[in-house]
């Protein structure tokens, strides 16, 4: 491949929604699209069902939980294409309402990967983002209602424009400890540990926007965070309004805002319409 391949990238993509943004990218993005997913045989798997449908997806394994598998697709996508042009950040979990594992062990599995999974990623493959690149970190509108249900304290520094990444990881990392002590409830975080990873997301995407405009400005990079809908997927179930087609219309509309857009950029977006955070 030579650089001048564009690329765009999306993790968790084997399944659901960023199995849908997959296949929109194939047919609407001018250059490769590479899925990725963490179990290779389940990835393969998905890049062979979008090949039935004539499409011709790239597979690279990512385990976003695993920096040595962040290194080797970051080592990839620089020996391949010298950089990145549009990475979606999809790959996430959550626990099911009923399940009965104790609310500190959710607490610190669901943020170790939608929060600090994300983080690790973006520290890696950021800097690849090529002029005019667009990065989308799936979110949830449930990161707004999370934020609603905190501490006004808690509030306005989650609402702050100056935050830092720095304390943005000590209030993440303190909200698991809060669970470990049973002292959440005191500390006036909400009930939802899936709510709290994903305001981490969400701010941690404002963040990053103000890094590049401050340090990248002239490269017109876009970064925005996104909340897809209420999709039937294994993470929501058979209930849910949404389709995964209908799932990945906002990511992809990010994904592919024009090269002479201005905007958005740090922001949260649902419906394709930005939201007050």
């Amino acid at each position: 491949m030579s650089s001048n391949t564009r690329v765009a990238l999306v993790t968790g993509a084997n399944k659901g929604i960023g199995f849908a943004i997959v296949r929109d990218l194939c047919r609407q993005f001018s250059g490769d699209t590479v899925l990725t997913a963490r179990d290779v045989a389940r990835g393969q798997a998905a890049v062979q069902q979008l090949q039935a449908e004539g499409l011709s997806p790239r597979f690279h394994q990512l385990d976003i939980n695993d920096l040595e598998s962040i290194r080797a697709l970051r080592d990839f996508l620089s020996k391949e294409y010298g950089g990145l042009d549009v990475l979606v950040n999809n790959a996430g979990i959550a626990f099911k309402v009923v399940d009965p594992t104790p609310f500190h062990i959710q607490a610190e599995v669901t943020m170790k990967t939608n929060f600090f999974g994300t983080r690790d990623v973006c520290t890696e493959l950021l800097p690849l983002i090529k002029p005019q690149g667009r990065v989308v970190n799936v979110s949830s509108t449930e990161s707004v209602r999370a934020l609603n249900q905190c501490s006004p304290e808690l509030q306005q520094k989650f609402k702050s424009d100056s935050i830092t990444e720095e304390e943005l990881v000590g209030l993440m990392n303190k909200f698991v400890e809060d669970t470990k002590k049973g002292a959440h409830g005191k500390e006036r975080w909400p009930s939802t540990a899936y709510g709290v990873t994903k305001i981490g997301v969400t701010v941690l995407s404002r963040i990053y926007a103000r890094k590049l405009s401050e340090q990248r400005g002239g490269d017109k990079i876009l970064l925005n965070a996104c909340c897809p809908g209420w999709v039937r997927t294994d993470m929501s179930g058979p209930t849910a309004p949404k389709s995964p087609e209908e799932g990945a219309e906002t990511p992809v509309y990010l994904a592919l805002l024009p090269s002479d857009a201005e905007g958005p950029h740090g922001q949260f977006v649902s419906d394709k319409k930005v939201l007050k955070w």
